[in-house]
């Protein structure tokens, strides 16, 4: 003997009502009137009144409060509409991801991210994708601050993992991370001796000023020892490439992401200081809003990113 579960009947109930029933009424119902409705769905008034009524009949209950002048719905009425209509969003999401996954990726994808970022992890990412999916269209904006992405119209955006913020969806790209502390050679050879943190106060350190004002702080750690310092010197810069170019022509200690002075590093024009103390740390995350639609362009794209996370 078959057992009958709430879901079967729920499917029964919801089979005994047509689905044009049902629409007409919640376009009344978010439109406030049967002609609104009718330039709505294409139809006339007279069919929406219709099936409205059709629908009235089924449920044994009245849903609107009709006069010649207006229509409004009444408490049954207000309280089906309420329930049905995130319903009826969700089926829709699910009728547009179907079609979504079975179209070919294309469309245009605007993406928020760091200068610093955008160079080291995604344009290598992003110019192989495109030439895989030569329909899909991607803006960069670059920039140092953190930005609302919804509010802002971007799709996604990239940030360290711990500025992603906790109600976001975050995906892994790129390697690890490590800032580092380096210098010219001529620098070091004539300044006072640097083994831990606490004797950069005797240093001239290049300082980076972040985007919102604040003076970039140095962070270190070992052993289960973190330290914070507040750099100080005679240079304030506002772009990491130019902490690089400062450090080079011997103004000072920078602190950096090893990927952008390994180069530097291994011709000899730089030295690292303090390796001990700057250990790699998680990387970076394309991020994105957890409850947006993601169109079929989007999904190929985080499906690419997930599969080429060590480039």
């Amino acid at each position: 003997m078959t057992t009958v579960t709430r879901n079967d009947e729920i499917i029964r109930t919801v089979g005994l009502l047509p689905p044009g029933e049902l629409a007409a009424f919640l376009a009344v119902a978010e439109h406030g009137g049967f002609r609104a409705a009718s330039r709505v769905l294409g139809q006339t008034a007279s069919a929406l009144s219709h099936a409205v009524a059709g629908l009235e009949r089924r449920l044994k209950v009245k849903l609107f409060h009709r006069s010649t002048r207006n229509v409004s719905l009444t408490e049954p009425g207000r309280r089906l509409a309420e329930r049905l209509m995130p319903a009826l969003s969700e089926i829709g999401m699910a009728v547009e991801e179907l079609h979504d996954q079975a179209a070919s990726p294309s469309g245009l994808v605007r993406i928020n991210c760091d200068a610093n970022a955008a160079e080291q992890v995604l344009m290598p990412l992003l110019t192989r994708f495109v030439k895989l999916q030569p329909a899909m269209r991607f803006e960069i904006r670059s920039e140092g601050r953190l930005v609302d992405i919804a509010e802002g119209g971007f799709d996604c955006g990239i940030r360290a993992a711990e500025l992603v913020p906790g109600e976001m969806v975050a995906i892994p790209i790129g390697p690890d991370q490590q800032h580092i502390v380096v210098a010219s050679p001529a620098y070091l050879d004539n300044a006072p001796l640097l083994e831990s943190p606490s004797d950069l106060s005797l240093h001239q350190c290049i300082q980076l000023r972040m985007a919102g004002g604040s003076i970039y702080r140095w962070e270190f750690q070992r052993r289960g020892e973190d330290v914070v310092v507040a750099p100080t010197g005679n240079l304030v810069v506002d772009q990491s490439r130019l902490l690089l170019a400062a450090a080079l022509d011997d103004c000072g200690l920078a602190y950096v992401t090893r990927w952008m002075a390994e180069e530097a590093l291994a011709d000899g024009r730089l030295r690292q200081a303090l390796a001990e103390w700057t250990p790699p740390y998680p990387g970076l995350c394309l991020y994105y809003p957890r409850h947006r639609h993601i169109g079929a362009g989007m999904r190929a794209f985080l499906d690419f990113l997930r599969a080429n996370r060590s480039i």
